[in-house]
C-alpha cells in the first residue's frame, strides 16, 4: 500500500503537485484548486499534530467501523465529506499555497512515523503512524485526482 513515508511514493506526490497548474478546474466537489492546496496543507498540520482537532460525535459513532475503507487500496470516493475546521471557503494564492504544501509534504516524509500525531484523527480515532502516511497519501491523490493531476 502506498504511502508518504515511503520516498518514492512521496517523490509521485510532489511530482503531481509541481504539476499542478493554477488554471486546473475541479471535476467533483466545491473548493478552486487554492482552497484544495490549503486544505491538504492543514489535514498534514493535523496528521503532524500542529492542528490538533476534537473528535466528532459521527467520528465516534462510526469513525470505527469506516476506518477498514479508509485504508485500504481503493481511493476515496468523490464527495467525501471533510471535518468542518479543515474546509477551506476563502480566496487563497495560489502560488503561495502550492509552494506551502509542497514544504509540508516534504517535511512529513522527512518526519517519517515519529513525526506523526498521537493525538486522534477527528472521525477515525487513533491510528497508527503507518496508517497516518497511508492516510496522508491518499488523501492528497484523492484531491489531486479531483484536479485531474
Amino acid at each position: 500500500m502506498k504511502s508518504l513515508f515511503n520516498q518514492t511514493d512521496a517523490s509521485e506526490i510532489l511530482g503531481r503537485v509541481e504539476y499542478l497548474p493554477q488554471t486546473a478546474r475541479r471535476l467533483w466537489g466545491k473548493m478552486e484548486v487554492a482552497q484544495m492546496l490549503a486544505h491538504c496543507s492543514a489535514v498534514l498540520q493535523m496528521a503532524n499534530g500542529e492542528k490538533i482537532l476534537s473528535r466528532t460525535l459521527l467520528g465516534w459513532i462510526f469513525g470505527r467501523m469506516a476506518k477498514k475503507e479508509y485504508f485500504n487500496e481503493k481511493p476515496f470516493a468523490e464527495n467525501v465529506p471533510s471535518d468542518k475546521h479543515l474546509k477551506i471557503t476563502d480566496n487563497r494564492d495560489f502560488v503561495t499555497e502550492k509552494q506551502r504544501l509542497i514544504t509540508y509534504i516534504k517535511k512529513f516524509q522527512a518526519a517519517g512515523e515519529n513525526g506523526t500525531t498521537k493525538h486522534p484523527h477527528p472521525f477515525f480515532g487513533e491510528l497508527t503512524p503507518a496508517t497516518w502516511g497511508t492516510g496522508m497519501y491518499k488523501h492528497l491523490d484523492h484531491h489531486l485526482r479531483q484536479f485531474g493531476a
